[in-house]
């Protein structure tokens, strides 16, 4: 066996949303398959590999500091080499390996089939010539769809890509990811790239076009998500509501959705990131009355402005989004609402300012992400004129985030009595999980506070809401866990 061919420790570090999380765990089932053993500490690891986020400003500089800090561990640790890749790699390429010397290598998407080669080269001491980064809309997609190269085997895909709830007939094994994180929640992808144009967004650019996953790729995966210790799938992509149209079926979601729910081990099925302006009734209805789906809409308004959102290239007016929140609380009065805007967008006025404000006041959102605008590289609004002033965006910001935590607060405290049911995730000093209405990490908890001792990570608990504080929410256990 040759220095090359001798297994490695690798460290993944993960950076950005639950797409890389993903992503991450597709490399390391292709590393794991080709040899390499992976270690959880980067300290630990011969190579690290950092999976970095591109999307605003300051997720580079945190990509950027991640990757110089492992780069500390060349001399501090027992790393060799550290790696970059993900959306900031593929984004800047050549331009990132030359301004990051501490890097020994920058790779791009088109390099993850072959990761493993690629790392054992790296570590032999061989020179890797990043890529020149291209609009990958001019390019083939990255395609979520083809899977083949590492991790656990799973059954064959079905001859029919639309097929839904037949699976068709197995084509041989499938080989997909490693599970990071033991957890009882696990990302799980829908499609990559996006076909829409918004103004601000450099996504496409780096992601490609919208690509589906053939339903039967995402079944087969979310069964083996769900023999692993998977209780929740969160569906996760760029564009959700555009799930399908690729592969000629619009409402293939809608169809799917049923399925997944009844996945063997899954208890409970999440849907992310809904474009407004695509989200129609019969995908409403779905997520709100398919037994097994979390009533959860993750609305992606950006803003409430009609003519900033027309100059964002997105579509929608206060009267619109409020119609349209009026229709999910008509099917699930409980339901959970989350969404992100963007504050100081070149042309924004005082006014626009203040018709986001009445909206949100009005919304009555579970959680809302509030973004000061900046300019990204390569989008149509960097050209724009009417850019607001840096410290202006940062008042704005600060006045729609004070309003927004005293809204969601209020809607926290409005939960109180009702039943809920949460997915058990931490047991430690006190037992912490989410209810249907909270997304992972970022929309608040549910800290249980009776039984404590008879739960388990995994647990699916009803209990009745009796606090909140800020977005979380303190409740009672009603009934046994299941």
């Amino acid at each position: 066996m040759t220095d090359q061919t001798l297994p490695r420790t690798v460290a993944l570090v993960t950076l950005g949303c639950a797409r890389n999380e993903v992503d991450s765990e597709e490399l390391a089932g292709r590393l794991e398959a080709d040899g390499f053993t992976l270690v959880d500490e980067p300290a630990d690891a011969e190579t690290v590999l950092v999976n970095t986020c591109g999307f605003v400003e300051q997720a580079k500089k945190d990509s950027v500091d991640t990757l110089l800090a492992a780069a500390d561990l060349k001399v501090d640790g027992s790393a060799t080499s550290v790696v970059a890749v993900g959306c900031l790699a593929e984004r800047y390429g050549s331009e990132l390996a030359d301004s990051l010397p501490e890097a020994d290598a920058v790779l791009g998407f088109d390099d993850y089939p072959d990761i493993g080669a690629r790392l054992r080269a790296i570590v032999a001491g061989e020179t890797h010539q990043a890529h020149t980064p291209g609009d990958r809309r001019a390019l083939l997609p990255i395609s979520p769809v083809e899977r083949s190269s590492a991790g656990v085997v799973l059954p064959g895909h079905g001859t029919d890509p639309t097929t839904v709830g037949v699976g068709g007939p197995a084509t041989g094994p499938r080989v997909v990811r490693r599970r990071l994180d033991g957890g009882p929640m696990a990302p799980l992808k829908l499609a990559s790239g996006c076909d829409r144009r918004c103004a601000f967004c450099a996504i496409p650019r780096f992601r490609g076009s919208f690509v589906s996953r053939r339903p039967t790729d995402v079944l087969d995966e979310a069964r083996w998500l769900g023999e692993h210790g998977a209780r929740e799938l969160f569906l996760v992509s760029e564009n959700s509501t555009s799930y399908g149209k690729d592969l000629g079926d619009l409402r293939l979601l809608e169809r799917l959705l049923p399925e997944l729910a009844a996945v063997d081990g899954v208890e409970r099925v999440r849907v992310s990131y809904l474009q407004p302006a695509e989200t129609r009734p019969e995908l409403l209805a779905a997520i709100a009355g398919t037994e097994g789906v979390a009533p959860y809409f993750d609305l992606s308004f950006q803003h409430a402005s009609g003519p900033l959102l027309r100059r964002m290239r997105r579509f929608g007016d206060p009267e619109s989004f409020l119609g349209l929140l009026g229709q999910v609380r008509a099917l699930a009065p409980e339901a959970g609402v989350r969404a992100n805007v963007i504050v100081g967008f070149p042309g924004e006025t005082e006014d626009d300012v203040a018709t986001l404000c009445d909206f949100l006041v009005e919304a009555r959102l579970d959680v809302c992400g509030v973004f000061g605008y900046s300019d990204e590289d390569g989008t149509e609004a960097a050209s724009y004129d009417g850019k607001v002033d840096p410290d202006e965006v940062a008042d704005r910001v600060a006045h729609v985030t004070d309003l927004v935590e005293q809204l969601t607060a209020q809607r926290a405290e409005e939960r109180i009595g009702e039943d809920v049911l949460v997915l058990v995730e931490t047991v430690d000093d006190e037992v912490e999980g989410r209810a249907a209405h909270q997304g992972p990490e970022v929309d608040g908890t549910t800290v249980l506070t009776d039984l404590v001792d008879t739960l388990s990570v995994g647990d699916l608990v009803p209990a009745r809401v009796v606090g909140s504080e800020g977005a979380d929410l303190v409740a009672v256990p009603t009934g046994s866990p299941r």
